[in-house]
């Protein structure tokens, strides 16, 4: 049965209007307010085939590119807190296989806010076969191989710094992860972040997140008939890297619900307004700060004009976007918390539709928040 939609309420009337305009074929909204769910919305359906089910507040989401703040980001915050790591720590101090090379150098803060050096994007996946390394050996050596991929692209020498996003400067942060801890990624965030926080459902390898609900995989929201894999993708990860890479990267690979992601978001605006708990206020007001020159700072970016968050977030605000048609804005001035998860790929790529909705949406939110 399709949840009860007030098609009189603004902010629900502009979603409906964005299916109608194929922006995505459903979504979920979640706002939070000075602590206070004030909007929590399902609209549409999870994909234009006939048997797709409606989009309830608990349908997954393959969140992409959200997993670099509320995973990566989150984590090292965790591993700077415990002294494990530190902000200048130079790449080639835990993966000894870049001393001597340009990225050995570059140092942690670096790579989080995207000035590594690094290009944004490469099909590294296209070196593999399509298939998922499920033994832990198998995938060690598939990173083992990623890793010598990287190393062989030349960085961009650059004075001053300036930041190029780049995935591959997030998956390098996922192997430092994995080698400081001796443990997958995904279980590091699990037993560090999710657990604690009791946010579920949340983390990698979407199709195994959905069983441990008990509904079926045909509930999780779509993404892409992809061509290297030769099927539509539901319940595994849309990015092919982080595919090749097991479903577990630092870039992309989380799987979630709305409300699951809201649990991460109310610890980092929690640990901004200082409060106790999982992250440092002090280290969370350095990760969500810009870095000069660019509008990325540690794992997150802020509003640049123009922004996916619209004209009235504040300057303080931080948030993410992900590929899929996902997105997180935080104003920690207002106290407000805003997660947006769609499907927009679905039934392709090429729709770009939510990079003028994404916006409007945004505007709406805070106009019927301060009406």
């Amino acid at each position: 049965m399709q949840p009860f939609v007030d098609q009189t309420d603004p902010i629900t009337r502009l979603l409906l209007e964005g299916i109608q305009a194929k922006v995505f074929p459903g979504a979920v909204l979640f706002v939070r307010h000075q602590g206070q769910v004030r909007f929590h919305q399902a609209v549409g359906r999870t994909s234009g085939l006939p048997d797709s089910h409606p989009v309830h507040p608990q349908t997954i989401y393959d969140l992409a590119s959200l997993t670099k703040p509320l995973a990566t980001a989150s984590v090292i915050l965790l591993l700077v807190q415990d002294g494990l790591l530190d902000l200048e720590t130079p790449i080639d101090s835990v993966l000894q296989e870049t001393k001597g090379l340009p990225l050995g150098p570059v140092v942690l803060k670096d790579v989080l806010c995207h000035q590594s050096g690094l290009p944004w994007w490469r099909p590294l996946y296209q070196s593999f076969p399509p298939s998922l390394p499920s033994e832990a050996s198998f995938r060690q050596e598939r990173v083992n191989a990623f890793l010598d991929l990287i190393l062989k692209e030349p960085l961009e020498a650059v004075s001053p710094p300036k930041s190029v996003y780049s995935d591959l400067g997030y998956i390098v942060l996922g192997f430092m992860v994995e080698r400081i801890t001796n443990q997958l990624l995904a279980d590091v965030c699990q037993s560090r972040i999710f657990g604690p926080l009791q946010a579920r459902p949340l983390g990698y390898r979407g199709q195994h997140i959905h069983e441990e609900m008990g509904a079926p995989i045909g509930e999780c929201a779509p993404t892409e008939q992809d061509p290297w894999r030769g099927r539509l993708l539901q319940g595994e990860v849309h990015d092919d890297n982080a595919f090749a890479l097991g479903g577990i990267a630092g870039h992309a690979g989380l799987f979630g619900t709305a409300e699951a992601v809201g649990q991460v978001t109310k610890a980092w605006l929690e640990g901004y307004q200082g409060k106790p708990g999982l992250f440092d206020g002090q280290l969370v007001k350095q990760f969500v700060t810009a870095q000069p020159g660019t509008s990325w700072a540690l794992g997150w970016d802020t509003p640049s004009q123009p922004s996916s968050s619209g004209k009235w977030f504040s300057p303080e605000s931080f948030g993410h976007l992900g590929f899929t048609g996902t997105s997180i804005w935080i104003d920690p001035i207002r106290e407000l918390e805003v997660i947006f998860l769609s499907n927009r790929v679905y039934p392709t790529r090429d729709n770009q539709a939510i990079k003028a909705f994404r916006p409007k949406l945004h505007d709406v939110i805070i106009q019927e928040l301060e009406s």
